[in-house]
């Protein structure tokens, strides 16, 4: 064989196992078929659920809704936040005077106040909007903006004023942000607000997204769903982070929530691909997954999926929030959000 031939050749091979290799880390060739033993017991109209959280102390439902057409949008797009206090979802934020379109959110109680921040995707860039819950009423404390906000996922308050946010990108736009996506570059990171400065604690993530806090074990907990991993973090009393281990999920994991015990419920992409083309409104429907984690100690822990579906009942699942008997599913694009029986 010629050497011209043979150089063809093996770019050809190059280019399948490329391809191959993308298609095998997204979830693209596994079977989906709805899979639970639980029952769905109810479903509310709420557009887009990207995030819900829970105030176990008075049983207060937080949720995270923005009216997403297409992703990346091209106009700005309207949200809101709404509560569930044991009957149907209550608007919060119907007096919000700015642009908002919420996306992770994370709370945190101070007595009688529970402090409430969001990430907030305006045309004129993304900011924290900072509130604070108290003789039901919400109201707006402060919007903060820096140029770590490259392009913020989620956070998770660690008291009234310190916190961590995840960028899923490096890159925002181009052939920059396509690698990112498709080579699965770890290029991602975390950062904290120390109450006056922000700086990264994180890196070498590819799309940090989901993130939230144990603050008994002092652990952080960071979804990496192009890697199907949930890293873990010891963090010290300054802030800093020390990484302890991947968890292999085997799924594209998305929010993180931590129950009363500490178990970890996710909302989960299993085929990222497919996912991706749902986003861009390309596709009709796009699976869910809920899985839960119950974490130990570094090498012991346990995985157990509690909830698969092709997209029929809910398409892009996102979280999963337990609370008594029932869990709240949530998501980037539907239109409903679903409750299971726990």
């Amino acid at each position: 064989m010629k050497k011209g031939k043979v150089i063809i050749l093996g770019i050809a091979v190059a280019m399948v196992l490329y391809i191959f290799n993308i298609l095998w880390s997204t979830g693209f060739f596994r079977s989906i078929e709805s899979s639970f033993d639980s029952e769905i017991v109810d479903r509310f109209s709420i557009k887009g659920a990207e995030d819900i959280t829970i105030d176990y102390l008075d049983s207060l439902i937080f949720i995270s809704s923005t009216d997403r057409k297409i992703y990346p949008p091209d106009q700005q797009e309207d949200g809101a936040l709404y509560m569930i206090d044991g009957a149907d979802p209550i608007l919060i934020t119907g007096d919000l005077k700015i642009p908002f379109a919420p996306h992770g959110i994370s709370i945190y109680r101070s007595d009688s106040i529970i402090h409430l921040a969001a990430i907030n995707h305006t045309l004129d860039g993304h900011s924290i909007e900072f509130f604070k819950y108290a003789n039901d009423t919400l109201i707006h404390d402060r919007s903060m903006r820096d140029p770590s906000m490259i392009q913020p996922n989620d956070l998770v308050l660690v008291n009234e004023s310190q916190s961590y946010f995840t960028n899923d990108h490096r890159y925002t736009e181009g052939i920059g942000k396509l690698a990112e996506e498709y080579l699965g570059l770890k290029l991602s990171n975390v950062i904290y607000y120390d109450g006056k400065e922000y700086n990264e604690v994180a890196d070498g993530i590819a799309y940090a997204n989901g993130i939230n806090y144990d603050s008994v074990r002092k652990l952080l907990f960071v979804a990496s769903p192009r890697h199907f991993l949930v890293k873990v973090y010891d963090v010290s009393a300054d802030g800093h982070l020390l990484h302890v281990e991947d968890m292999d999920c085997g799924t594209g994991v998305d929010n993180i929530e931590l129950d009363p015990s500490g178990v970890l419920w996710i909302g989960c992409h299993p085929n990222l691909i497919h996912f991706g083309e749902y986003a861009k409104g390309k596709e009709k429907i796009s699976p869910s997954e809920i899985i839960k984690i119950d974490y130990r100690e570094k090498g012991d822990y346990s995985i157990e999926q509690m909830y698969l579906d092709d997209g029929s009942s809910m398409s892009g699942s996102t979280v999963a929030a337990p609370i008594g008997d029932k869990v709240y599913i949530g998501n980037v694009m539907d239109d409903h959000i679903v409750i299971l029986k726990n």
